[in-house]
């Protein structure tokens, strides 16, 4: 048997394969190497395992562990592996990165373009084996444009500062009951800030109907990925825009505008990779 996981900021995605197939799928909280340690990994994982998986532990061979923040140095991936090897203790465990997970689902064995739009941003040139190019997306702190804590941070920004419309001012605040002062507090107090203000994205699509300050404040986060970003790629708009993620997927009509508007056609856009990636990992089973 063989796990897949797509560990992202907020959520981690499994999957049990056997050589019948799908055998088990389930959810725990995203496991990033860079806000959690391994013994946090391996009590949480040990909680959200599913009775079912706890009795084939030993049976599990290889996981293949997708990672947002994993896959680019050794002491990132030991964190992630001690802390996983201390619930599933038989198993080889590969640690890539969430953008490799992203292109293979995407495109599987061809040439592309691949983008994460979730909690952080990520994105890449592919070449149906490896990631070839990779801008930088520079993270919570200074970049992850057109992500949702990228979109959060603007919300919460414009609330703070007051240059939001009075009307959604007051809906935040009903919402949320949270003076400028709160929000300054709690995100930088919060032990996972970039989850915190990704939070916010929901509000901005709750209400996406409602006043056209939430289009234009999605609009303006998604220019701003592809000006600070996919621009910088070679020759990027002979390829097709494919990208996973909650932000694609639920602001699919938005992007796909900025999408068209900066020449590139839209290609695939999917909630998680995790469906793509159970199609791509087939071939290990044999």
């Amino acid at each position: 048997m063989i796990l897949i996981a797509d560990g992202g900021s907020t959520k981690t995605s499994w999957v049990l394969l056997d050589q019948t197939g799908e055998v088990l799928q389930f959810e725990t909280e995203g496991y990033h190497p860079f806000f959690v340690g391994s013994d946090y990994i391996r009590d949480s994982l040990e909680k959200k395992l599913p009775e079912e998986l706890k009795e084939k532990t030993c049976s599990v061979e290889r996981i293949f562990f997708y990672s947002a923040g994993g896959g680019y140095s050794q002491e990132t991936d030991n964190i992630l592996v001690k802390g996983i090897s201390g619930v599933f203790t038989s198993a080889q465990i590969i640690i890539e990165t969430d953008l490799l997970a992203a292109a293979r689902a995407l495109l599987g064995d061809k040439e592309g373009f691949a983008a994460i739009l979730g909690t952080g941003t990520n994105s890449c040139i592919y070449n149906g084996e490896e990631v070839t190019v990779n801008i930088e997306s520079l993270g919570f702190l200074l970049g992850d444009e057109g992500s949702g804590s990228y979109i959060g941070k603007k919300l919460i920004g414009d609330y703070i500062r007051e240059v939001m419309p009075d009307t959604i001012r007051d809906v935040f605040f009903q919402t949320y009951n949270l003076t400028g002062t709160d929000l300054l507090n709690k995100v930088y107090e919060h032990p996972l800030a970039n989850r915190y203000c990704a939070s916010f994205a929901k509000f901005a699509g709750d209400h996406l109907q409602e006043d056209s300050y939430y289009e234009h404040l999605i609009v303006r986060a998604f220019r701003d990925f592809f000006r600070n970003i996919v621009v910088l790629y070679p020759n990027y708009r002979k390829y097709k825009f494919n990208c996973v993620g909650s932000i694609a997927y639920y602001f699919r009509e938005l992007l796909e505008r900025v999408v068209i508007e900066q020449g590139m056609l839209l290609g695939i856009i999917d909630k998680d990779p995790i469906k793509g990636l159970i199609a791509y990992h087939r071939k290990d089973l044999s």
